[in-house]
């Protein structure tokens, strides 16, 4: 399986935390002539299918891990700020990409110690190649964001490394339910913020305030020895959507969303938890309360330039969601 042009696009664009802008042109390019599409003050993407029935919002955040310039010393070496959580050993020897107001400078993330004890974000800092102070503060300013540059790789089995495909795989998913869900009403949310702490699906929700909500991210692949079954289920590469079940999650949009994989003989696995740490921790509690699920896409190496998914999940996670569009009714009952 080919990877889809629009996922490309996607992976292939920028935009960490805060910086959700420098992805709408990709977001912008697939819907084009599809939805009607607007933008907030806190970075949220929203588009637009008016249909019947029921509103549905599906909620795929935007933003990805990076990090941003800090500190430009007189060496000309840079020290940088996390944009999300990621791991500084997954970021020590990796290549940059910074986004400034005049495009994009190359860079290394490099060390400044030798040792083998455990790497700290304090050790680290961005080489540009600059010979001075001067030189760098004349190619980037404090505050230009960066993200890992680690292109789409295809691997066997339709198999795809790559950075940020936690959530821009998401995002894809949403999009092309929207391009399917022909006749549905449908909002897609590509939120902003969801890494520092869902900032942008709390205000899209407020305003929206849509009959149901689905949250779509990724998920641990638990088929590596890094991750646990125990934590919430097992869901493999090929193992098709993960349907979360939980405090968040209303039962029955959990109820619809197993049935709609059921009845349309679609793989899916079963995640439980606590919470789900994706935007349905904040969708579900919004104003009155917006019945949410979330369906998940599960995902290897989870922040790092070697994220990995299995296209057919993907496309798992669009049949059940197409399904479940179909099957909304206005008068159905969502309370506990």
């Amino acid at each position: 399986m080919s990877v889809p042009a629009t996922l490309d696009a996607l992976l292939r664009a920028h935009g960490p935390s805060g910086h959700e802008q420098l992805a709408y042109g990709a977001v912008r390019d697939a819907l084009e002539g599809i939805a009607e599409i607007e933008t907030d003050s806190v970075g949220n993407l929203i588009a637009r299918r008016r249909g019947d029935g029921p509103q549905l919002a599906l909620f795929a955040h935007l933003d990805v891990i990076g990090a941003a310039v800090a500190h430009i010393a007189e060496d000309g070496l840079i020290a940088v700020h996390q944009l999300g959580n990621w791991r500084a050993n997954v970021a020590y020897g990796q290549r940059v990409e910074i986004r400034t107001k005049d495009g994009a400078v190359p860079g290394v993330i490099a060390r400044k110690v030798k040792d083998n004890e455990k790497v700290e974000w304090g050790q680290l800092y961005v080489d540009i190649g600059a010979k001075d102070g001067t030189e760098a503060r004349a190619l980037v300013a404090t505050g230009d964001p960066m993200v890992l540059d680690a292109p789409p790789l295809e691997l066997a089995h339709g198999r795809l490394a790559s950075r940020t495909l936690d959530n821009r795989a998401g995002v894809y998913v949403a999009l092309e339910t929207l391009r399917r869900a022909e006749g549905a009403h449908i909002a897609v949310v590509a939120a902003a913020q969801e890494e520092l702490g869902a900032h942008g699906a709390m205000a899209a929700a407020d305003g929206l305030r849509p009959a149901v909500a689905i949250a779509i991210d990724v998920t641990y692949a638990t088929d590596v020895p890094a991750d646990d079954p125990a934590t919430g289920g097992h869901h493999t590469l090929g193992g098709g959507a993960a349907i979360f079940r939980g405090p968040a999650v209303n039962p029955r949009v959990f109820e619809l969303l197993v049935e709609a994989a059921r009845e349309e003989g679609i793989d899916h696995t079963i995640e439980a938890g606590a919470k789900t740490y994706t935007d349905a921790d904040v969708t579900f509690a919004s104003r009155e309360g917006i019945p949410t699920g979330l369906v998940s896409i599960p995902l290897r190496n989870m922040h790092s330039p070697i994220e990995i998914v299995q296209l057919s999940d993907l496309e798992a996670c669009i049949r059940v969601l197409t399904a479940f569009a179909a099957r909304l009714q206005p008068d159905e009952t969502y309370a506990r």
